[in-house]
């Protein structure tokens, strides 16, 4: 029965709003223990996010896919581009609006993009730091490291 008790009040409290939300807010991985209808909550993710972006992570997967969203989260910690959906790190428009706001933020984006020559000039042009994250045979691509010199 005290079993029974602990497990309702654990329940409970990983529902209660306001004890979530003063946790989140001190430690952002707290919300790994908030109840799933928490986590999809814009509110919390925002919160959470500002104090870790690693707590982009416990996201549900509706706002990970969220493009509205996860660009909030991005400048509020671009360490949350990591966590945003596969779809969104292979979407040209997306990554560039994230580089913009944090232009490590391309070290997250689909490999396919970092090999993309003008997309990886387009990015540079947002962010000079984008080049770090070009793939291998860009960097090594001598034209293009001159374009990139230029661009930025």
């Amino acid at each position: 029965e005290l079993r029974a008790d602990r497990e309702f009040m654990l329940a409970e409290m990983k529902q209660n709003r306001e004890f979530v939300l003063s946790a989140v807010e001190q430690d952002g991985l707290a919300l790994e223990h908030a109840s799933a209808d928490l986590r999809a909550d814009r509110e919390f993710l925002l919160a959470a996010t500002k104090q870790n972006g690693e707590a982009m992570q416990h996201a549900s997967a509706e706002l990970r896919a969220d493009r509205e969203f996860v660009l909030a989260a991005i400048k509020q910690n671009g360490e949350a581009m990591q966590h945003a959906s596969a779809e969104l790190r292979a979407d040209r428009e997306f990554v560039l609006a994230a580089v913009k706001r944090y232009g490590p933020a391309l070290e997250h984006a689909s490999a396919e993009l970092r090999t993309d020559r003008e997309f990886m000039l387009a990015a540079i042009k947002q962010n000079g730091e984008a080049m770090q994250h070009a793939s291998a045979e860009l960097r090594a691509d001598r034209e293009f490291v001159l374009a990139a010199i230029k661009q930025n």
